[in-house]
């Protein structure tokens, strides 16, 4: 079993949003957004109107030690931003 949302996002940003019945997710970077839907709409109980998602790439990074030049890399991940259906609301500092 494929776990397809990971956690959401609480930001500055994203929590300006919720106003809009727009919330953020981090999510398994293989799921579709038909998955996505899905599983929204099962776990909080809303209707989702609209799904974008977005893949960021995985970056590498170098730093500058003592004992030299260390390569290190930041994993990539997939968002998805979830347009809900007027009023609907998720509260996701309670659940």
């Amino acid at each position: 079993m494929m776990y397809i949302l990971q956690k959401p996002l609480i930001t500055e940003k994203a929590s300006e949003r919720h106003e809009k019945n727009v919330y953020w997710f981090l999510v398994n970077i293989k799921a579709k957004k038909h998955e996505i839907k899905k599983e929204v709409e099962v776990l909080y109980k809303v209707k989702v109107s609209s799904i974008n998602t977005m893949i960021y790439p995985v970056k590498k990074k170098n730093k500058y030690t003592k004992k030299g030049v260390i390569s290190t890399r930041k994993s990539g991940y997939k968002k998805a931003i979830v347009q809900l259906v007027k009023g609907n609301v998720i509260d996701l500092y309670k659940t």
